[in-house]
């Protein structure tokens, strides 16, 4: 019995429409993140690389100790890879620039939905016996702060 409540609340959970939503949209975020990484490996570092040179940003890196052959056995060379970390840091900056010029067209979007929705209607003029009603008691309420 327990076993069945739990699946009941788990499916009314994961049915919700934030969830699916949220699900949505973390699956397109990562296909717009390879996608902008690609724009920023492919297209756009190299055409930085040439204008400072010819450089490669990945293939930058400081060499801490050589490669070494001890007893036949070949030791690989200890490297720091700031290239990659360059290249990591124009990929987020790029694609921190291209979400943000997203939601901004969204929020400019959402603005003029909300200038172009109706003004809310005014709320409907009492009747005449309604009117006439209110003036009668503004009258006796008067008439009653006179005589005290």
């Amino acid at each position: 019995m327990g076993k069945s409540t739990f699946l009941q609340d788990f499916k009314a959970f994961a049915m919700r429409g934030n969830v699916i939503d949220m699900a949505v949209g973390v699956i397109i975020g990562g296909a717009f993140g390879k996608i902008v990484s690609s724009i920023v490996a492919d297209l756009i570092m190299p055409a930085v690389g040439l204008l400072v040179g010819g450089v490669n940003f990945t293939d930058l890196k400081l060499t801490m100790k050589d490669a070494t052959v001890v007893d036949g056995v070949e030791q690989a060379a200890v490297t720091l890879n700031y290239g990659n970390f360059l290249q990591a840091t124009f990929d987020f900056i790029i694609i921190a620039l291209a979400i943000f010029c997203f939601v901004r067209l969204i929020s400019k979007l959402h603005r003029k939905k909300e200038e172009e929705a109706p003004a809310a209607p005014e709320p409907p003029k009492p009747s005449a016996e309604e009117t006439l009603l209110t003036e009668i008691r503004d009258l006796l309420k008067a008439q009653a702060d006179q005589k005290k």
